[in-house]
This record gives structure tokens, sequence and C-alpha cells, in this order.
């Protein structure tokens, strides 16, 4: 990913995170945005550059660009993992594979840079991502549950 595929990206992802904590009850939609923006800037100080942290354009089998993949090398204990903190297949893309195939990237990527795993939140309402992750080996390691209550 270059600076201005980094920039499309970002603002795009910003209120796409706003809207996936509101569906989610974490966060109240007044400041949702703000709270995004913020999110983001603390994750990514450098923006693109930020150490640690790779960005990749998903490809389709011909090369045209259908996605990103965003995780971040992290410690977990005493050994080093990636966390996957976004993947996105455009709309028109999805159900095609293409996240299964970028997912098996991630990993190849993982095992070239010695680290140990990969760890990722998908929220509870994103019942097509869990199963996604389900079917490629993910377990999950927490699971946080509400109930309201009227």
């Amino acid at each position: 990913m270059v600076g201005a595929e980094f920039d499309a990206w970002l603002g795009l992802t910003i209120p796409a995170f706003a809207t996936q904590k509101i569906a989610s009850g974490q966060w109240a939609a007044r400041e949702a945005l703000a709270l995004s923006i913020k999110a983001h800037e603390e994750l990514l100080p450098q923006g693109l550059a930020t150490p640690d942290n790779h960005f990749f354009i998903v490809q389709d089998e011909a090369g045209g660009r259908v996605g990103m993949l965003w995780f971040a090398e992290q410690a977990r204990g005493a050994e080093r993992i990636a966390y996957l903190y976004n993947i996105e297949i455009d709309e028109a893309q999805q159900r095609r594979g293409h996240a299964r195939r970028a997912m098996q990237g991630l990993e190849q990527q993982v095992r070239e840079r010695g680290l140990a795993g990969i760890s990722l939140h998908v929220f509870g309402h994103n019942t097509g991502a869990q199963a996604l992750y389900t079917g490629l080996g993910f377990q999950p390691t927490n699971i946080t549950m509400f109930k309201p209550v009227a």
C-alpha cells in the first residue's frame, strides 16, 4: 500500500469503524466518529510509516484491487504475534474467496516474519466474519456478552 491508497483507506475506515462500534453498542452515535479518529491516531501515530504495522492491498487472481489488510506485530506473553486490525473486501467483491485467500497470505507473512500466530477481534454481530475465522482454524480466546435490561 502506498501513501495515496493509505489516505483513501483511512478516510473510509474511520467512519466504518465508528459505525461498527455503534452497532455493537460500545459507542454512542454522537461521539463515535471522534472516538474512531482518536483510536486510529493512537494506533497509527506515524500513519503508513508507523513501525511494526503492515498494510497490503488484496488482489484478485488477475491482479485487480479487491480490498485491503492491516496487521501489526505485537508482543503476546513471551512471543511476538500478528494482530489483525482490519481486513476489508470491497462489497462488490465479497463472497468470492478473497478474504480467505488474504488470510492465507497473512499466515504466510506470519511464518516469514517468525511470528507465533495471529490474533484478531471480531464484532459479535459480524457472523459472516466469525464463520470465516472459525473455518480458518481460529478459536475464541475471550468472549464478552451483554444483555440489555429494560
